[in-house]
């Protein structure tokens, strides 16, 4: 990455302040695989405690993870929280990943992932269709012990805006930069923190966005308003003028007329 020292120190001193800002990170492991692919799917698009949520829905819902792998898209897609586009999108990144992995080892299950080492691991989950980089990388830090530092697009976002990483870097460059200042051990502390930033920043720039919406739309409506107004007093005004001149008009006449009989 171009101007990598510059931005080593940014990182530091973002990292630094961060854990004095927010309280201690606990931790988050997922002892089996399978479970880490199915969380990081539905979390890299919705936030980690809507996705505890929605797995205790599924935990709930299916017999086990054979039973989703058969079911329906919009099925899941209503237990994620309604059936939209998006989250049908992620419903059919599962059921599209479970099969797989049943097709392989005809079961829903990774165990053997835990013994052939990190770096076969991650070529076989990139050789897996449907997982993104941030998936990947989740899977590797919360289940496998590897050295990754998930990135999720606001996480990016957030990043380039701050200008704490090259904006013309792509996801690979800045993920592979990022795991080189932080240290393994710090890895997922650092992601969990720079998660909950990008992610309280969003919220409050859509905050902002929104009430300048509402500024704006309060100044028109009042603009429109004085625009009646003036419209109404102008119309009452030239229909009393015309009243008068109306009645100007009439007392002329019957002047006139009085003159004649005299």
């Amino acid at each position: 990455m171009k101007n990598s020292k510059d931005y080593s120190k940014k990182i530091q001193n973002l990292y630094k302040s961060l854990k004095q800002k927010y309280p201690k990170v606990q931790k988050v492991t997922h002892p089996e695989i399978v479970d880490a692919l199915i969380f990081g799917i539905i979390c890299e698009k919705i936030s980690e405690n809507n996705t505890e949520s929605i797995m205790k829905k599924f935990s709930d819902y299916f017999v086990d993870l054979n039973d989703m792998r058969v079911s329906r898209v919009e099925e899941i897609a209503e237990l994620l929280g309604e059936d939209n586009p998006d989250n049908r999108q992620i419903a059919l990144t599962l059921t599209k990943v479970l099969q797989q992995i049943f097709n392989e080892n005809h079961k829903i299950g990774l165990e053997i992932m835990h013994k052939i080492g990190k770096r076969p691991a991650r070529l076989k989950l990139e050789k897996m269709d449907g997982l993104s980089q941030f998936v990947i990388d989740y899977c590797m830090l919360t289940s496998l012990a590897g050295h990754a530092i998930p990135l999720t697009e606001k996480m990016i976002e957030y990043l380039k805006d701050n200008e704490l990483v090259d904006k013309q870097a792509d996801h690979p460059t800045i993920e592979g930069f990022l795991a080189k200042q932080i240290p393994a051990v710090n890895g997922y502390e650092f992601y969990s923190l720079l998660r909950r930033e990008s992610e309280t920043q969003k919220s409050k720039k859509k905050a902002a966005r929104t009430k300048t919406a509402n500024e704006e739309k309060t100044k028109t409506t009042k603009k429109k308003t004085k625009v009646v107004k003036k419209t109404k007093k102008t119309t009452s005004e030239s229909k009393a003028a015309k009243e008068e001149k109306t009645t100007q008009k009439k007392t002329k006449k019957k002047t006139k007329k009085s003159v004649r009989k005299k």
